[in-house]
Formats: structure tokens, sequence, C-alpha cells
């Protein structure tokens, strides 16, 4: 099956190309058929009013010449034997013979009354539809092909010729009495029409390449300008894809984060509950016991004394268990400073030594702060109650925009379980993950390395 012209320029070819080939073929197929129009018909005009204005010219300058030797016709169907020879010498040594090839007298039913070839005179011929226009006033003219009986002698001399039918009329009346059908020598005139023939194409070619690259350049620089909006859309969804995603990825680990708050939350009430069940509750009971006992008088001789330890006992660790929850004023320490004083209160409440190393630290968010007091204390207290551990060290440094803290003990070490939930670990753990930040914990027999990174400055956690 074969496929058409419109099947063809619709294929996958022509899809595959931008959109400004597809106007620049397109519409060089239609602007092409549309030259090709209006240059055949602007030749065709111009050759046209260009042979009827030469046939004018001429037909008015032999009508002036032949008129006066022809003016016996209103009385005669025939030229008498003088106006023949007049005629005769008048085509062949005037100032027509240059002009004219040949020249024949019609009467208007067909009949030839004079012709430069003699042996035509007298015949009689089907009127043509230009001898029937000439005898009706009009004069015609055009480049004829010579394919009548008449015209053997002009088919021969393979000369362009301009064919004119003239009018000739009765000088009182205007009647047309015969026409005069003369060829002129035209191959001047015909090289001046293959001339402005060219030329016209020429233009007409010109006009159409200048619009059809004026178009082109609009057309492209539209096609380029819907390539780059696009383009910027299609990253823009891709961008919105991944912001979704990302959002998708927040809101997910936002749910998690508030259910595991919730759980620890509850193990924080749990663990201060049990602090103050197993401490303060415990010692303030044994306390209203011996003050029972001395209001009844069974007191023993240092229940005073006991009662009165007892309480500041009681009052102690309720401080410290306060002290616990509470943290100093951060707002206007650095970050080097935070680490500094959460040793130097651990140092004071476990009368134990530090080794710091502790670089220039710059951070500006309050949760930051937070974090690296909470890392610190944490991971100093595991030290001194779990790990017993002889040598316990703390660096602190900022490259690369990251915060880098590192507690290092020579303990025991631990195994943490996946599954472990500890308050400690987890909690500090969820706190530098909020804060786009990781912790890394190595642990053996020959000591354990914990070790924090966070942004130094606030980022996008994605």
């Amino acid at each position: 099956m074969t496929l058409s012209h419109a099947d063809r320029i619709e294929g996958p070819l022509f899809s595959r190309l931008s959109l400004a080939w597809q106007f620049a073929v397109a519409g060089a197929a239609v602007l092409v058929v549309g030259m090709v129009l209006i240059g055949l018909w602007v030749t065709s005009r111009i050759e046209r009013e260009a042979v009827r204005n030469a046939g004018s010219v001429t037909a008015l300058y032999v009508d002036s010449i032949i008129a006066p030797l022809t003016s016996e016709l209103t009385s005669a169907e025939t030229l008498s034997e003088g106006a023949r020879k007049t005629l005769t010498e008048t085509l062949q040594q005037g100032a027509l013979s240059t002009r004219l090839f040949s020249f024949k007298l019609w009467r208007t039913d067909g009949t030839i009354i004079f012709s430069s070839e003699p042996s035509l005179i007298g015949k009689r011929f089907d009127v043509s539809p230009k001898l029937a226009s000439a005898s009706a006033g009009t004069v015609h003219a055009e480049f004829d092909h010579l394919h009548s009986d008449e015209n053997r002698i002009e088919r021969e001399s393979r000369i362009a010729m301009l064919e004119i039918y003239s009018p000739i009329r009765e000088a009182w009346s205007g009647d047309v009495v015969a026409v005069a059908e003369f060829y002129e020598k035209a191959d001047e005139l015909r090289a001046d029409l293959n001339t402005v023939r060219m030329q016209s194409w020429l233009v007409v070619a010109a006009v159409t390449a200048g619009m059809l690259v004026l178009l082109f350049g609009i057309v492209a620089r539209g096609n380029h300008r819907i390539k780059t909006q696009r383009r910027s859309l299609d990253e823009q969804v891709v961008e919105l894809s991944r912001m979704l995603a990302v959002n998708r990825s927040l809101r997910l680990r936002a749910d998690r984060a508030n259910q595991r708050a919730a759980a620890l939350n509850e193990q924080y009430l749990r663990r201060i509950s049990a602090e103050l069940h197993d401490g303060p509750t415990q010692l303030l009971g044994f306390a209203a016991l011996r003050l029972e006992a001395i209001s009844t008088g069974r007191a023993r001789d240092d229940d005073a004394l006991r009662v009165r330890q007892s309480i500041n006992t009681a009052i102690e660790d309720i401080r410290n268990i306060c002290r616990g929850l509470t943290l100093p004023e951060l707002e206007m320490l650095s970050g080097d400073d935070v680490a500094l004083r959460a040793i130097r209160a651990h140092e004071t409440h476990s009368r134990g030594a530090v080794l710091a190393r502790i670089a220039p630290v710059h951070v500006a968010s309050q949760a930051a702060k937070i974090c690296i007091y909470r890392f610190i204390q944490e991971t100093l207290s595991n030290a001194a109650r779990h790990a017993k551990a002889s040598r316990v060290s703390v660096g602190v440094a900022e490259a690369g925009g990251m915060v880098e803290i590192c507690v290092e003990d020579d303990g025991i070490g631990f195994v943490r379980r996946p599954d472990d939930r500890g308050l400690g670990l987890t909690g500090l753990e969820e706190r530098i993950t909020g804060l786009g930040g990781q912790l890394e914990i190595q642990s053996g027999s020959a000591g354990t390395i914990v070790r924090m990174k966070i942004p130094a400055h606030d980022t996008d956690h994605a």
C-alpha cells in the first residue's frame, strides 16, 4: 500500500522534527505553491499588457500609413490594380518593410483582399475568433503559434512574430470595412518579455524566501521559548516531586518522632517517679516514723540526728533530681563554652576529672546548644556510672560546617541491642537526628567511643 503526499509529510519523520522545522517544511510547500501561482499570474499579466500595448501602437502606426490606400474599399469589395501596386511598394520599400514580415487585408466574411503573398489573394477561409473580434472594432494582438493554413510562410520562417488584427474604418462613418492582419518581427519584444519574466520570478522568489526566513525566525524563537519553558516546567515538576517525597518522608518521621516522644516522656515520668519513690520518699518516710517514735516517747538517743540526716539527704536528692531536669542559661554562651560548662558540672557532681580538648565552636541555635550539653551530660554520666572507666576524655571541634563532639573512655564497654529502648541514648539520638546530625557508637572491651555530629548552622533537615 502506497502513502499519499500528505501521509508522507505527517509521518514519523515529520513528527520527529522540531516545531520550527515542521513549520519550515509546511510553510515552504505553501509558499512555493503560492509563489508559482502568483508568478504565473504576474508574468501572464505583464506579457498580455505588453503585447496589447505593442500591438495597439503598431496597429495605429500601420493604420496611419495604409488607411489612405484602402479608402476605395468603402465603395468596392476589392482593391484596384493601382491600389494593390501602391500598397505592395509601401510594404516592400517604405518604413513598414523593416517592421512587418507579412501583411493581409481581409473582408469581414473571411476573404483575403490583399496579401504580401499573392497566391492567397481571393481565397476565403473560415472566420477565426481573432478576425471576428477585429471585425467588431477591437485590435487583437498575440504571439501566434501559426497553425492556420494561411500562415505557412510565417511558420516556415522560424521567427518570433507578433500577430496583429487591426480594423480598417470608413473615414466619415467609422464603420469597419476591412481588417488588416500583419505579423511584426518580435524577437526583441520576446527577449524583453523573457527578461521581465525572469526578473519577475526572481522578485517573487526573493520576497517568498524573505517571508519564509522571517516567519521561520519568529517561529524558531517561539519554539525555543516553548522548549525553555517546557524544560523549566519539567525541572519544576521533578523538584516538586522530590519535595513531595521529602514532605512525605518528613511527615512519617514526624509521626514516628511524636510516637517516640510520647513513649520517652512516659518513661521519663516513670523514672522520675521511681527516683522520687526510691530516694526522697523512703528517707522522708523513715524520718516520719522516727518523729512518731519521738512523739510517743519511744525514741532512741540518736533519732533526732538520724531524722535530720534523712531530711537533709532527701532534700539533696530532690535537688539533684531537679538539677538533672533543668539546664543552666545557655543563650549567651558559645558552643565550646556550653561544652565546658557540661564538663565542669559533671566533674563537680562526680568528683572525677575529665580530659577536655575543646576548640572554638560557634553555634547559633538554642536547640544545638541544648543538644551539646545533653550529649556531654549523658555520655559522661554513663561513663561514670556504668563503664568503670579510669580515664574519660571529651573532644570538641568544628570543621566543614559541622560540630563534632567525641567522648571516649577506657571502661568495660557494652553491647547496644537493636530493641534497646533506654532513655538516655535513645533520647539523644532523636534530638541529634532532629537537628540533621548523626550519632555513632563504638564499644568494646577496650572502651567506648560515642561521637556526635550536628550542623553548626540551621539547615533543611530533609
